[in-house]
């Protein structure tokens, strides 16, 4: 992986993508990502979280450069989950499939 593309962020590094790339594949301007996560994604996620926070815990990480290295190390144990099922399954976790279907406008009837 290309190492200017990541932050250390535990979301960049288990899907591959910055925040910025990720909603840009599901087509969203001003929305919030996470709200448009598939179930998979919101999953992989919190495994990223989980593991880096259980990770800094232990180590007793402070302030932000400390916290880059759990953040790395908590987004491969999601990163390495996300590969090893997408291998089982022969399906991609991060698409460009959105939870929230747009919203429909209702037509109205002429009295």
């Amino acid at each position: 992986m290309d190492s200017t593309k990541n932050d250390g962020t535990g979301s960049q590094e288990w899907s591959d993508l910055s925040v910025k790339e990720h909603k840009s594949l599901k087509n969203l301007k001003t929305q919030n990502l996470r709200d448009h996560m598939t179930d998979a994604e919101l999953i992989f996620t919190a495994l990223a979280e989980l593991s880096t926070r259980q990770i800094a815990e232990t180590v007793q990480a402070k302030g932000l450069k400390e916290n880059k290295i759990p953040a790395k190390k908590g987004g491969k144990i999601a990163k390495d989950a996300r590969i090893s099922l997408e291998q089982k399954t022969g399906k991609r976790i991060v698409t460009s499939e959105n939870f929230i279907l747009p919203i429909r406008t209702k037509k109205r009837l002429n009295k």
